[in-house]
């Protein structure tokens, strides 16, 4: 059997690198998938691709109301929610806080750090209703460490991973599965905007120097099964080689 058979995943993001890797490997699991972005006619083809099996909902992260709309979308087009794959997230515009400017710091916050608490927020009554669900956010190491040029990018990273942390605390005893997924760097568009700016170690790197998305999106489905809960409440790096060895990718 499929390991996600019977399951509902609603994944952010999903209209290319990860969250599209992600919504496909999760249908070919047999799970019922819906995508959400903001580009309708890209998740749309997307879930045309998939078959009846993945519905398109657009979505603006940064908009509580559209996240919850997604939210009863999947529970009313599906029959309920199982797993929340918190994706969506932006780095442009990439500047010295010196130069930023305070009108799009603050919506690349509202991204990558609000988008994150509304998924959870919208979800978690689902959830909690049932006694059981899975919410994984896709963090980065820049959630630790800051780079030069990134000051909004890190500071929502750097939240969004604390958001897992304390969504573990206040409901792992309800039978809510909080973990967050730090892939390295990805061959996505992210990566060409990186490249394009020149303006830290990150953007110095080869394309080959990336892992393609579907790496994180096996691990993404491995966190979402049973079989990683040894790792819950925390955030698993897929830069290190014990993880890679558990998902049988080269290390």
């Amino acid at each position: 059997m499929a390991v996600l058979e019977g399951k509902v995943a609603l994944i952010t993001g999903a209209s290319r690198g990860i969250g599209e890797a992600t919504a496909r490997l999760f249908a070919a699991e047999g799970a019922r998938v819906v995508l959400t972005a903001r580009s309708a006619a890209d998740i749309s083809r997307i879930a045309e691709d998939i078959g009846p099996n993945a519905k398109a909902v657009t979505c603006d992260v940064s908009r509580f109301a559209e996240v919850s709309a997604a939210i009863d979308a999947a529970v009313e087009g599906f029959g309920g929610l199982d797993i929340l794959i918190n994706n969506a997230g932006v780095i442009e515009p990439i500047s010295m806080m010196a130069d930023s400017d305070p009108e799009t710091w603050g919506q690349t916050i509202d991204i990558n750090l609000k988008g994150v608490y509304y998924g959870m927020r919208a979800a978690l009554p689902h959830m909690l209703e049932k006694g059981a669900g899975t919410i994984i956010t896709v963090s980065s190491g820049a959630a630790h460490n800051p780079l030069e040029a990134w000051s909004h990018y890190c500071a929502g990273k750097a939240g969004a991973a604390m958001l897992t942390r304390s969504l573990d605390l206040e409901t792992r005893r309800n039978g809510i599965r909080a973990m967050g997924l730090s892939p390295g760097t990805v061959a996505t568009q992210m990566q060409k905007d990186i490249k394009a700016s020149g303006l830290n170690p990150v953007s110095e790197l080869e394309w080959t120097d990336h892992v393609p998305p579907e790496w994180p999106a096996k691990a993404l489905l491995w966190m979402a099964t049973p079989a990683s809960d040894d790792y819950l409440g925390l955030e698993i790096s897929l830069r290190e080689a014990v993880i890679r060895k558990k998902l049988g990718l080269p290390t």
